[in-house]
């Protein structure tokens, strides 16, 4: 039903509903880190921020993400969706021809890693 509205309601939209309605309630557990709704709302608005200024990130532009697991990738995806930018997901296992041709394919015009990425 939802996916029939127009415009239809994202993953973004639920999240950002279960933020106002429940900001400390438990979203992530990594390991020991145990990070709210609130929380992650706070840190992925703060990162979409970032990315604007110093990445000059707007609607449309793709971005290619290498990053590991951690709470630090949903940040980053939350704050893509929220400034519009698609989001080209690179396994962090490729390396060779393999991760040139995966970032080619995204057509991405700026690239999100670690620095041991």
């Amino acid at each position: 039903r939802r996916l029939r509205r127009h415009p239809p309601v994202t993953l973004l939209d639920v999240f950002r509903a279960h933020a106002r309605r429940r900001p400390r309630r438990a979203l992530l557990r990594f390991g020991a880190e145990l990070h709210t709704y609130g929380e992650v709302e706070e840190r992925s608005n703060r990162a979409a921020r970032a990315f604007q200024r110093r990445l000059a990130l707007r609607p449309g532009c793709a971005v290619a993400v290498l990053l590991p697991n951690s709470p630090v990738y949903v940040w980053c995806w939350l704050a893509l969706a929220k400034l519009g930018c698609p989001m080209a997901c690179i396994n962090t296992g490729v390396r060779g021809p393999a991760l040139r041709h995966a970032l080619a394919a995204a057509g991405a015009t700026r690239l999100l890693s670690t620095p041991g990425e």
